[in-house]
């Protein structure tokens, strides 16, 4: 990677240091030139703090950190020109982002005022993705494995829905019990049909099964893509398989494999 090309505005344009950990470290870094300091002092393992830099890196397109040569204790880690300029256009985005959400929950007519903003999740969230299917959601339980933390989520007053992480991701997105979150799933990966898994083989009896009205359905022949509503309005987006026979209005069930469930912060 060349740090030349590199536009640091498009990086930190994505990221904010409230809900990223990921900047959190890079800070870190350059408060005390090293890696194992700084994650010690985020509370995330070495690994997972490779992992954010990592990450950083791949979005930057060009390298964020460099070794230190020399100094007391014979070296570290130090960023770069264009890590240096990341953090800098995130503390003004930041300042920027304040500013702004302030005067809306000041005006007369904001829903902040009234019913707490769910328009601030909508407006906050800067990911653009091509996963249909994003639902807000809270974490019920958190359960930390050998090398995966399963979650149960809540989407709505009904449906809980089990996802699974690994540990260093977990740990950069700070998961906790009672942390709202997004719930996000490809269209594709969602299996949505007329009948219940009835086999302990089926794929779909070790999947989150959630049940709905059909709303949109096409070809009944060849299979495609098919959206249920639930009770409180939440729309799952799927496919069902060639002649899946589903009609409008008619109850169906989504399979949700937890391994597709992907885990997001809106900002």
């Amino acid at each position: 990677m060349s740090e030349e090309p590199a536009d640091p505005s498009v990086l930190a344009g994505i990221l904010s240091e409230q809900t990223d950990k990921r900047i959190d470290i890079l800070r870190r870094i350059a408060d005390v030139g090293s890696i194992s300091e700084a994650a010690r002092s985020a509370g995330v393992s070495y690994k997972a703090a490779w992992q954010a830099i990592d990450t950083l890196t791949n979005l930057a397109g060009t390298p964020l950190v460099e070794k230190a040569v020399g100094g007391a204790h014979g070296g570290g880690t130090k960023l770069t020109k264009t890590g240096r300029m990341v953090l800098d256009l995130a503390d003004e985005l930041s300042r920027a982002r304040r500013s702004v959400l302030d005067r809306f929950a000041h005006r007369e007519d904001s829903p902040a005022k009234h019913e707490g903003s769910r328009l601030a999740r909508v407006t906050a969230a800067s990911l653009q993705t091509s996963m249909r299917n994003q639902f807000p959601a809270t974490i019920e339980t958190l359960k930390i494995g050998s090398a995966l933390v399963k979650l149960i989520l809540r989407i709505d007053d009904t449906h809980l829905i089990r996802a699974s992480v690994t540990k260093e991701s977990a740990q950069l997105l700070g998961l906790r019990p009672g942390m709202e979150v997004l719930a996000l799933a490809k269209a594709t990966s969602i299996e949505i049909s007329a009948d219940f898994p009835d086999e302990k083989n089926d794929a779909r009896s070790h999947a989150n099964l959630i049940v709905g009205e059909v709303i949109r359905s096409e070809r009944a022949n060849k299979g495609g893509e098919c959206s249920i509503r639930l009770p409180s309005g939440l729309v799952i987006v799927g496919f069902a398989r060639s002649g899946h026979g589903l009609k409008l209005h008619q109850k169906a069930v989504a399979s949700l494999p937890p391994s597709v469930i992907v885990i997001g912060l809106a900002s």
